[in-house]
């Protein structure tokens, strides 16, 4: 037969306000990573995932460890604050939260808990008489995303003495006559009548000192004065309506109690006798309090927000200062004005506060403003550019106008939601590193938001910080499972809009000038880790737009419906996987000829492969090249199409190519390619402007200086020119081999321009003029060839060139393992871990791997909610063999006499258990003993329970 049970309320958790705002910043940034394929940024979702979920947990140890007792003091006068202090203890790592709520008004506030922890709210009132006072305490996680409902105290019931009337008539004169032997005197403060005990109240100054050093016990001087002396107050010498009579009898009172005389008061109900001092002045002004018709009591005051103050507004704009300062390297510059502007204002608020916020109209105007004005930079405010920049200027907005610690929440959730849009531009590990920095900042200045914030002194920064980095590291667990384990989709739910102005690449027209501009530009455009062999520098010619269009200045691309010409292989095939950086364009630069693309890809009739979406950020395809014969048959349409030339241009062009329109067509090719050897033609990056009509003839016979574009276009022409089809092919030559990972680095610089010309027999066949110029360009790279164009070995690597190609061979890796983990590679994971399926046997390995990754966390909250002293370890023992805990606010001997009235059996025990923890912890001398018989009780308890259940 088991015990009686005491019946226990479970605790639960539940989301407060700024929770639940942060579950939905979780939920729409994992949209946001799942249509943007934003691989660090599903790291950065699961890990604020996983501080929202151990915020649970810490609400959770710190309300089971929470004690609460709530202090009163003597009553107050109507219209001065009630101050009520609550003083907690336990409830380590948490945040107690209390309201008070009463008929006149409220109160609210939070104190921190570092193992105890003490709160004073004023609570407002108006009108006299008993006041009930409700008290609900929660406990929070320091973070105040989860809040547990604690057992409410029992209701306080205070009097609150009327206010006296300022200014007051003097008390009436009329005395009280004495009747009989004895009854000529009553209590006053002329002659010694006796000594009687101490009475809470009594004057230090009437306490017999002399009997307290000879005898030890408190004893009061009793004096009297004739009773002709004592004061009498009445109702009836007040007129008015009741309250302004007890107003006036309050403020008289108070005089006599002032210049110590004695006095009675009688009123309708009740009647004071005769007495002096603080006890009659209490006696009287409870009555007065009392005293009948009370007044209706007045509307409730609603609670006022809580005020932002100056030092949590301080740790917020550090942290909003951090996370919106690489905003400055992409952003218009007169924008990073405004917003250090907007920032520095906010800083003078919370240093002074006779700075005051900025008007509500003027932050309304410079948002509009601002938002116009990064319409007409970017051409609209939905891109990434534009809404990233937009979204700065808000939160900058917000600090200006903060005044309430929810506005405190409200940048939070906004700094947060800045840090996950970096990803749109870097996914870098200098990137993740500075994320996971400003995640840290914003999170340590959230903790401010509930408590009195601290001053921000560098020990307070670094011990927050540190309690803020072990909350991210018990989350490391669950981010590391969520995002291995987590279904990654094949396609977007839509499509970011991308501006152009960060980003530089190949362009689906081409006119001179417009590879110049891109071979100045060394950024990164794709990276290429072949499967095998690299393929040698002559072959490495990366394929994207084909130009067919000209109209005597620019080469455009053509679309149409023609049929798929042939390809014929004729060697073994190639595969490699490119990593391409973000260009807004839907080209996959492939070697010829590309026979495989990744799902959701084509191949053109141009031989050109494309994906069915742009490439907005860094993505990762597997394609396969293999050499052949392209398009010996052909559409006839396409090729009459490819010969044609713009009507009465280029007349000495024309001239140059009509007598080889005699010769076969691969003697029309050489011809062409020996009046470029032999005519005197540079290669360079400066050449002069050409004009508009008769453009080829110009280059061809006048400044014959140029790069590849002017090479590719004059060479298309004298091949159209002699009866050839010929068409422009744009896209990328070489590639810097990098010896640390053994793959190819392709920049925007490496651009490049050749020509096509349709052979019979022979079908597309790749001609480059550039390489009869400066033969170096397709043997080395761009730099070698602009200063030694025959070259045939690139200019050797220095130290620096060595270092970056390291630091490059990192990125790559990276790269490969973490910004570019998709389904794929996901699917590939875990078939060499041995699991098959698809997304459903995904979803039964979150749960159990969820469970696996909580438990280090699980493990910790334990061991720190054990209290650090001996004899409250021993004593929580107890309490949870019994399967109870405190109540707020009570006592370790109230807590045994309860738990002995539902377990009659355990008394004796539980008594010895209570006289020694109150021996182990206030006891003069060593608390060995008793700690020894505090253990013996803990553990007899244990196992009388234990054999109780079974």
């Amino acid at each position: 037969m088991s015990a009686p049970r005491e019946p226990r309320t479970a605790l639960q958790a539940w989301p407060t306000g700024f929770g639940g705002a942060f579950l939905l910043l979780i939920l729409l940034t994992l949209i946001g990573c799942v249509n943007y394929a934003l691989s660090l940024g599903y790291g950065l979702t699961f890990l604020l995932a996983g501080v929202w979920v151990l915020s649970a947990a810490q609400a959770l140890r710190a309300a089971r460890e929470l004690t609460v007792t709530v202090q009163v003091p003597g009553p107050v006068e109507a219209g001065q604050d009630l101050p009520v202090t609550l003083r907690a203890r336990g409830g380590r790592g948490g945040v107690l939260r209390v309201t008070l709520a009463s008929t006149q008004g409220g109160a609210a506030g939070s104190v921190a808990l570092d193992g105890s922890g003490e709160l004073t709210l004023a609570l407002p009132t108006r009108t006299r008489g008993p006041l009930d006072v409700t008290v609900a305490l929660r406990a929070l996680d320091r973070l105040g995303l989860w809040h547990v409902n604690l057992p409410s105290p029992d209701p306080l019931t205070v009097l609150v003495h009327p206010a006296p009337e300022e200014p007051a008539p003097p008390p009436p004169t009329r005395t009280r006559p004495g009747q009989g032997e004895g009854a000529g005197r009553a209590p006053g403060d002329e002659e010694f009548a006796g000594l009687r005990p101490y009475q809470s109240g009594d004057s230090p100054r009437q306490v017999s000192w002399r009997h307290v050093a000879r005898t030890g016990q408190l004893l009061t001087r009793e004096t009297d004065a004739a009773q002709g002396s004592a004061r009498h107050l009445d109702w009836t010498d007040t007129t008015g309506d009741p309250e302004s009579r007890v107003s006036r009898l309050s403020a008289w009172v108070h005089a006599l109690t002032a210049r110590g005389e004695a006095y009675a008061l009688h009123l309708p109900t009740e009647q004071v006798p005769l007495g002096a001092g603080e006890a009659q002045r209490q006696a009287a002004l409870n009555a007065l309090a009392l005293q009948p018709p009370l007044p209706p009591p007045a509307p409730p005051l609603k609670v006022a927000a809580a005020p932002l103050s100056g030092p949590a507004l301080l740790w917020t704009l550090l942290a909003l200062t951090v996370t919106l300062a690489p905003g400055v390297m992409r952003q218009p510059w007169w924008l990073s004005v405004l917003i250090a502007a907007l920032l520095g204002h906010s800083l003078l608020r919370a240093r002074s506060a006779r700075v005051t916020p900025l008007p509500t109209w003027l932050l309304a105007l410079l948002a509009v403003a601002g938002g116009a004005a990064l319409n007409a930079t970017y051409g609209t405010l939905l891109g990434r550019d534009a809404g990233t920049a937009f979204l700065a200027l808000l939160a900058a907005l917000k600090t200006a106008e903060s005044h309430a610690r929810r506005d405190q929440a409200v940048l939070t959730l906004l700094g947060l939601f800045v840090t996950s849009t970096g990803f749109f531009f870097s996914q870098g590990p200098v990137t993740a590193l500075y994320t996971l920095l400003c995640a840290a900042l914003l999170l340590t200045a959230a903790t401010t938001r509930l408590g009195t914030p601290p001053p921000l002194t560098r020990a307070e920064l670094g011990a927050r910080l540190r309690r803020t980095g072990r909350l991210l590291a018990l989350a490391a667990p669950l981010t590391l499972a969520l995002f291995v384990l987590f279904p990654r989709p094949d396609g977007p739910l839509w499509q970011l809009p991308v501006q152009g102005q960060n980003l530089t690449g190949l362009s689906s027209e081409v006119s001179a000038g417009t590879f110049t501009n891109l071979a100045q530009n060394p950024a990164v455009a794709f990276r290429a880790d072949f499967r095998g062999p690299v393929p040698p520098p002559a072959e490495r010619y990366w394929r994207g737009p084909v130009l067919e269009n000209f109209d005597g200045v620019t080469w455009r691309q053509v679309r149409g419906n023609a049929p798929m010409p042939s390809v014929e292989a004729t060697g073994e095939p190639l595969t490699y996987d490119l990593t391409l950086e973000p260009s807004g364009t839907p080209w996959l630069l492939a070697l010829d000829a590309v026979v495989r693309v990744p799902q959701g890809s084509v191949i053109t009739g141009a031989f050109q492969a494309a994906t069915f979406r742009p490439v907005a950020t860094r993505r990762r395809v597997t394609l396969v090249s293999q050499p052949a014969l392209l398009g010996r048959r052909e559409s006839q349409d396409r090729l009459r199409f490819d010969t044609l030339l713009p009507r009465g241009q280029n007349p000495r062009t024309l001239a140059l190519a009509q007598p080889w329109q005699a010769l076969p067509p691969a003697a029309r090719v050489q011809a062409a390619l020996d009046h470029l050897r032999q005519g005197g033609f540079t290669y360079t990056l400066s050449p002069p402007l050409l004009p508009e009509e008769n453009r080829t003839d110009a280059f061809l016979f006048r400044s014959r200086q140029g790069f590849c574009e002017h090479y590719a276009s004059a060479f298309a022409v004298l091949m159209r020119a002699a009866g050839l089809s010929a068409r422009v092919v744009t896209g990328y030559l070489g590639g810097e081999l990098n010896p640390d990972g053994n793959y190819l680095i392709v920049r925007q610089q490496d651009a490049h321009a050749w020509t096509e010309v349709w052979l019979p027999g022979q079908g597309w066949v790749r001609v480059d003029p550039t390489a009869v110029i400066a033969p170096a360009r397709v043997n080395t790279d761009l730099r070698t060839a602009l200063t030694r164009p025959t070259a045939s070995v690139a200019q050797s690597r220095g130290t620096l060139d060595r270092l970056r190609l390291r630091l490059d061979a990192w990125q790559n890796r990276w790269n490969s393992v973490v910004v570019e983990y998709d389904g794929e590679q996901q699917t590939a994971l875990l078939s060499r871990l041995g699991v098959q399926g698809g997304a459903q046997t995904l979803w039964w390995l979150v749960v159990p791997a969820l469970i696996l990754t909580l438990l280090p966390a699980y493990a910790w909250a334990r061991r720190a909610a054990r209290p650090t002293d001996p004899a409250q370890r021993l004593w929580q023992d107890l309490t949870r063999s019994l399967g109870a805990s405190l109540h707020p606010g009570e006592t370790p001997g109230a807590f045994t006499q309860r738990q002995a009235e539902l377990h009659p059996h355990l008394a004796p025990l539980l008594s010895e258990a209570a006289r020694a923890y109150h021996a182990a912890r206030y006891a003069p001398g060593s608390p060995d003993a008793a700690l020894r018989d505090l253990r013996a009780a803990v553990k007899a308890v244990r196992g009388m329970r234990h054999r109780a259940r079974r």
